[in-house]
């Protein structure tokens, strides 16, 4: 501990005998000299040191006082040139061997007491203390509501702003795709989803099976309850037209048109991780959800539906694979995550029967039932299972829908019977991912439920339930850390009903499509694709078109 506050007491001498000017006229070297004496005895300093620091203080000592004309050095004398002479620098030769001039009015101080020393090393360690709580105290008035602060970015999780107790997150998309349909001949089928009947070659510009998205979700806690209020906007880049399906109807390539906007999230959450959490508003449904969500062509084209006249968005693999989950008003709850598995369960807005064959069908005639009707809500429930086998990362999912529907309406029913269906389905669907691989296998199956998408075509004409099944299997390799390949084959199939003969009706969509996905940034995804989708109906006719398409999507 000694040699330490020595050390320290030789720092500030030298410190201060190298810049700091000094007050008295008169330089004592005897303590200074004694001093380093001492600490090179104790072997604090070295030979090298020792001389150095000696050499410096000769060079640099003080002057003497006018009056004397002299000082002693180690009882040695010391002679300046006296500053009245005009001379700049004195001489000195002592028992050291060393000789040097001196300032005029320049001293040495020959330091303090040890004890002065301990002092103002206690006095830095306090000052240093103080600097840190004043750290501490600055970093603290950063945690107030008046300062906004930002999480650390995480590429495809949006920006995310913390306003005191509120967090509010900023996340979308936008993609662009030039799409090159050829149809490959046909005959029409109604229901179908292929484009090869219509006997053009077609080009767009368009968005894919996603549109644009902006979503903002705010969230919060408040008396131990996470609350959040999610709102996402889904413009698309292609002209919209007013139709059956609003922003989704197909688009109108003409001069003036204005692109349309999909407000399909609106929604509030409230819970926690004890007791769960509620869920009211407007949000994607839970049967076919996870179908659409693991679907690789999310991020592509698929099958384009009509690409002379683009809409929102392509069919991807809707309708050839999974019946669209569709964005439903609902009262939802979701459990807690227990040992992987997790359930879901809640009430949505009841939709109609809708007869979409009569829709894709040139010749108009009477398909399907429809029904406006509903005294009921529909019900959804969902289960999931994540765990991970070794290396095989696993997703198992299942749900199920069931929704009355009343007073149906069509060209074999009448009116009197007041006929209604009580439509059900269930799927069932895993995502596999081992290195590098990726495998989604998915089945579904209804009664009343239809095609394509919710009750499109799952009543026939005379009232009866007609008998729906689908599926779709998914491969994908990552080539490489930003280059993926994936290759996917599906199928829906809608079957006839009871006394049911429409041989125009469409049995089966079915399409395969390969894709390859690069990343150039965090950003911005390069896409390729091609895609073959064939219509087939339970008579005579079928239709097939190919499409290739490139473009890019943005998530940030």
């Amino acid at each position: 501990m000694a040699s330490k506050k020595a050390a320290l007491l030789v720092t500030f001498i030298t410190a201060s005998v190298s810049g700091l000017p000094m007050v008295s006229p008169t330089a004592w070297a005897d303590d200074y000299s004694d001093l380093l004496d001492v600490l090179r005895a104790k072997g604090s300093l070295t030979q090298h040191e020792y001389d150095t620091l000696l050499a410096k203080h000769l060079h640099h000592g003080a002057a003497a006082t006018p009056d004397s004309g002299a000082t002693r050095h180690a009882g040695r004398p010391v002679h300046v040139a006296s500053a009245s002479h005009g001379a700049q620098y004195g001489t000195v030769a002592d028992g050291h061997g060393v000789s040097s001039g001196y300032e005029p009015g320049i001293r040495f101080d020959p330091g303090s007491s040890e004890i002065d020393a301990t002092s103002r090393a206690e006095n830095a360690a306090s000052r240093a203390q103080l600097s840190a709580q004043q750290a501490q105290a600055a970093l603290a008035s950063l945690n107030t509501s008046d300062i906004v602060r930002v999480d650390k970015y995480v590429a495809g999780k949006g920006i995310t702003f913390k306003a005191g107790p509120i967090n509010i997150n900023l996340s979308g998309f936008i993609n662009g795709f030039y799409t090159y349909n050829s149809p490959a001949g046909g005959r029409p089928v109604a229901g179908g989803v292929s484009s090869g009947s219509s006997g053009f070659d077609s080009s767009a510009v368009r968005n894919g099976l996603l549109p644009a998205g902006f979503i903002l979700k705010m969230s919060t806690r408040q008396q131990g309850i996470d609350i959040s209020a999610v709102m996402g906007m889904y413009p698309g880049i292609n002209n919209a037209k007013n139709g059956a399906f609003n922003a989704n109807t197909g688009g109108s390539p003409v001069g003036l048109g204005t692109a349309g906007i999909d407000f399909r999230q609106v929604y509030v959450t409230f819970g926690n991780s004890d007791i769960g959490t509620f869920k009211v508003g407007r949000d994607l449904a839970f049967f076919g959800g996870d179908a659409i969500l693991n679907d690789a062509t999310l991020l592509s084209v698929g099958a384009t539906g009509s690409n002379s006249a683009p809409g929102n968005t392509s069919l991807g693999r809707i309708g050839v694979g999974y019946v669209y989950a569709d964005w439903i008003p609902q009262i939802s709850y979701t459990s807690p995550k227990i040992a992987g598995v997790q359930g879901a369960v809640g009430i949505f807005q009841p939709l109609d029967e809708f007869n979409y064959a009569d829709a894709t069908n040139s010749v108009v005639s009477h398909y399907s039932a429809t029904s406006t009707q509903h005294s009921s809500p529909m019900v959804q429930g969902k289960v999931t299972y994540d765990a991970t086998f070794g290396k095989v990362q696993a997703r198992i999912w299942a749900s199920f829908l069931i929704q009355h529907q009343q007073a149906l309406q069509g060209a074999e029913i009448n009116a009197a019977m007041r006929r209604g269906a009580m439509v059900e389905a269930g799927d069932i669907g895993a995502k596999l991912t081992y290195g590098p691989f990726e495998g989604v296998a998915y089945y579904y199956r209804g009664s009343g439920l239809g095609t394509t998408a919710l009750f499109f075509d799952g009543v026939a004409a005379n009232g009866r339930k007609r008998a729906s099944e689908g599926y779709y299997v998914q491969a994908a390799y990552h080539a490489t850390k930003r280059l993926k390949l994936v290759g996917s084959y599906g199928v829906s199939n809608l079957y006839q009903a009871p006394g049911e003969a429409s041989t125009m009706l469409v049995r089966r969509n079915q399409s395969i499509i390969g894709a390859a996905y690069y990343q150039l940034t965090d950003w911005l995804n390069l896409v390729g694709e091609y895609a073959n989708t064939s219509s087939a109906a339970h008579g005579p006719n079928t239709q097939s078109d190919n499409t290739a398409s490139c473009g890019v999507i943005l998530l940030f």
